[in-house]
C-alpha cells in the first residue's frame, strides 16, 4: 500500500457493501492458466465459500488476494482486485502492508515453536508494538476472540506444540486476528481436525463474521451450506456460479453445479 494511503486512513470504505471486486481477473504458473478470467463481488461482514474439485483455482484465486503466490517464481495474476479502487494487483502495493489487512489461515495448522503468548506477539512486535501492557491486552482479546482463551490463559508460556490440532488452528486465527484485519482467508482450516474440533472452528468462524469478511475454501459441501452466506463453484478454473448459499445448494443454475454439489463426480 502506498505509505500515504497508510497513515491517513483505513482501506475499507464503510459507506459501501462491496469489500472486494474481483474484475476479469487470470492467473498464470508459467504458460499455464490456472484461473480463467474471474469476476465477483465480496461482501462485507459475509462469510463467501469457495467449493470445486481439486485443481479447479480455488485455493489459487484465494491466494492471490492477497498476494501469496507472488512467492511463486513465474507466478503473474492479470485483471484486477479492487479493495476500496485500490487495484491489490498493482505493481506499487505495499504486500506486506496488504496482508496485515487481509489475512491469511492454512489447511495444517502451523503455529511457531514459540510460546502460546510469543505466537501472539512474534508479529506485533515487528511493528513496534513493545509496551508489555499493550501486549498482553492484545494476547487475551485475540485469543478471547478465537475462542480459545478460557483454554490457554492459564499456561500462556508453554509451547504452543503442546496444544491439541483444533487449539493450535484457533490460536493461528488468534495470531491472523490481532493484526487487526478486514478480510479473512481461510483454506480448508478444519479439514484435518476431529469432528469435535471442526465443530467449534465452524462455530468461530460464524462469531467471527460480526467483525471481519471471510472467504473460506472447503472441500465439505455440509460446511459449506451451513456457514456461508454466499458460495461459489469453481471448475477447471472457471467461476461456474455464484450466488446465494442457500440457492446454490437447492436450486443450482447450471447443472455443472448441481451435479457436484450431489456428488457425481469430484
Amino acid at each position: 500500500m502506498k505509505k500515504s494511503r497508510q497513515r491517513n486512513r483505513r482501506l475499507v470504505n464503510t459507506l459501501t457493501t462491496t469489500i472486494l471486486d474481483v474484475k476479469n481477473l487470470e492467473f498464470f504458473y508459467g504458460e499455464k492458466r490456472a484461473v480463467n478470467g474471474i469476476s465477483m463481488q465480496i461482501e462485507k461482514n459475509s462469510i463467501t465459500a469457495l467449493i470445486g474439485p481439486s485443481g479447479c483455482g480455488k485455493s489459487t484465486f484465494l491466494r492471490t488476494v492477497n498476494r501469496m503466490n507472488d512467492l511463486i517464481p513465474g507466478a503473474r495474476a492479470e485483471g484486477e482486485i479492487l479493495y476500496e479502487d485500490i487495484n491489490l494487483l498493482s505493481d506499487d502495493i505495499n504486500v506486506v502492508a496488504l496482508r496485515k489487512e487481509i489475512g491469511m489461515v492454512f489447511q495444517k495448522p502451523n503455529p511457531f515453536p514459540k510460546s502460546i503468548y510469543d505466537n501472539i506477539t512474534h508479529a506485533l512486535k515487528y511493528n513496534r508494538i513493545r509496551r508489555k501492557a499493550e501486549l498482553d491486552q492484545i494476547v487475551e482479546e485475540s485469543l478471547t476472540k478465537a475462542a480459545l482463551w478460557e483454554e490457554v490463559k492459564d499456561r500462556l508460556h508453554k509451547s504452543a506444540l503442546s496444544l491439541s490440532g483444533g487449539q493450535q488452528q484457533r490460536l493461528c486465527i488468534a495470531r491472523t486476528i490481532a493484526m487487526k484485519p478486514t478480510v479473512m482467508l481461510l483454506d480448508e482450516p478444519s479439514s484435518a481436525l476431529d469432528p469435535i474440533s471442526n465443530a467449534k472452528v465452524e462455530e468461530l468462524i460464524l462469531d467471527l463474521k460480526n467483525d471481519y469478511t471471510i472467504i473460506i475454501v472447503t472441500h465439505n459441501m455440509s460446511q459449506a451450506s451451513r456457514i456461508s452466506d454466499k458460495t461459489a463453484f469453481f471448475f477447471s478454473g472457471d467461476l461456474i456460479e455464484y450466488d446465494v448459499t442457500e440457492k446454490i445448494f437447492t436450486a443450482p443454475s447450471n447443472q455443472k453445479t448441481e451435479e457436484y454439489i450431489s456428488g457425481r463426480f469430484g
